[in-house]
């Protein structure tokens, strides 16, 4: 069964979801004539921006979104993916994961602004997502309604297992903490933050995410500062490795790009249909506003952190042929063999706040695709109850079929979330003009078009 869902995978991903959303980043990047680069600007200003006029203390802010979706992206991912890119493919796929950041901040911006348009009023938020847009957008019940069961089994269920059991594994053999003991612990953690709804999960996404992002930004400061001379040797080397003669002449190219691209994809989630449930939640005064911040998303997951990880293994001086490890154990290796036996354990740290961020943000991209089903309060009940039995699970046992069954799920809701972006392209673009339209004429902050029924899309009276 796991070989079968193995080679499932591989034709999955290698044939046909990497090559859409390789060319949707493309595409999306021409059509909204690099949004990601010419408003980069304005993306940084909203950011950081306190909110729009008329925020209660009830509402989602724009940071807060933006740090439950980034919550989801910054996983182990970070550590242990861009390990094993280097591994498999050589130091060239960093630069290729670099190269689908950049494309793949254009969809990022699409779906975003997408789940803003297609948002509904819920009781105290907003809620929306892939599932919504698919619905109201294209009129096609029946792929939303796959969509959104596709998106529980992943991001609820799946993506709790898996990452759950990353955390049990570290601290195990880390720490020799017992499975049992760290699935109670974390179980219930998560129990106290999911039953408070999507503004207790903001609230600590808000905080977590940017502590655990600067932490290891610090850390790989100072391991670059402490291997200053070898910065440029090392980006001569990702460079070198990803046009080299030599690499392509020996089959390596191909794998330095097919790695970078893989990872890239998988690490900033730009398109798969996790990212715009979080951006659904913000309440914001004109759809591309969230959108652009969203965007930020994807630069700062791959071209930040993933960088990060990058540079601590090509400084440390590790051998990265796969002799001393591979993934975490590897990354593990480098951060020790420059800070010492501290390196390792501040790896775990990092790893369970990676994993758990990932556990509470993915939980809510569940609930808000229940709740595209149902309103009903003992369904919420018994689905919180679920993912956090899911948490127990997950840490205390090996589930590699899981992991195969989550990337299956994942791609396929990744198709139909990239379908619904190519066909309701024309609607983004036309906002986002409006957008810039209103920006020339001196709007400081945009509003909805005059031409789009925004009460009837956020279900308000």
């Amino acid at each position: 069964m796991l070989e079968l869902l193995q080679t499932a995978n591989n034709y999955l991903y290698t044939y046909l979801v990497i090559g859409l959303l390789i060319g949707c980043g493309i595409y999306f990047t021409i059509r909204t004539k690099g949004v990601q680069f010419r408003l980069l600007g304005d993306s940084f200003r909203l950011l950081f921006k306190s909110g729009d006029a008329k925020t209660t203390e009830k509402h989602v802010s724009s940071f807060q979104a933006f740090a439950v979706s980034l919550g989801s992206r910054v996983g182990t991912g970070n550590l242990a993916g861009v390990a094993t890119a280097i591994t498999v493919g050589g130091p060239g796929a960093v630069f290729w994961m670099w190269i689908t950041a950049l494309f793949g901040a254009a969809t990022g911006f699409m779906e975003a602004t997408l789940a803003q348009l297609y948002k509904r009023k819920d009781k105290d938020s907003f809620i929306g997502g892939p599932a919504y847009y698919i619905e109201s957008g294209l009129g096609l019940r029946w792929m939303a309604v796959l969509s959104a069961i596709l998106i529980i089994l992943t991001f609820a269920f799946g993506y709790t297992l898996v990452q759950c059991n990353t955390i049990g594994a570290a601290f195990q053999n880390q720490f020799g903490f017992n499975h049992v003991v760290v699935g109670i612990f974390v179980t219930l953690l998560l129990a106290a933050i999911i039953f408070g709804g999507i503004h207790r999960i903001a609230k600590v996404t808000a905080v977590v995410v940017p502590f655990m992002a600067i932490g290891y930004l610090i850390i790989a400061l100072v391991i670059v500062i402490m291997n200053i001379s070898s910065l440029p040797a090392a980006f001569k080397l990702i460079i070198d490795s990803a046009f080299g003669f030599r690499q392509a002449a020996g089959g390596v190219l191909g794998a330095a790009i097919m790695q970078g691209v893989r990872r890239g994809l998988f690490s900033n989630e730009a398109g798969l249909g996790s990212a715009p449930n979080a951006a659904a939640t913000a309440h914001v005064s004109h759809p591309v506003k969230q959108g652009l911040v969203q965007s930020l998303g994807v630069f700062i997951d791959t071209i930040v952190i993933c960088s990060c990880t990058a540079f601590i293994l090509l400084v440390s001086g590790v051998d990265l042929s796969g002799k001393s490890g591979i993934g975490i154990e590897l990354t593990q290796a480098a951060l020790s063999s420059q800070i010492g036996p501290a390196g390792s354990v501040f790896i775990t740290i990092a790893l369970f706040f990676f994993a758990f961020s990932t556990v509470i943000s993915t939980y809510y991209y569940g609930e808000a695709n229940l709740r595209f089903f149902t309103k009903s309060k003992t369904a919420l009940f018994i689905f919180r109850l679920l993912v956090a039995a899911m948490a127990m699970i997950g840490t205390c046992i090996s589930l590699e079929e899981a992991w195969e069954l989550t990337d299956i799920c994942m791609g396929v809701c990744g198709i139909c979330n990239l379908v619904a972006l190519f066909v309701l392209c024309p609607k983004v673009i036309k906002v986002l003009d409006d957008y810039v339209r209103q920006r020339k004429a001196g709007i400081k902050s945009p509003t909805y078009p005059d031409w789009w029924d925004e009460h009837k899309v956020r279900g308000e009276k």
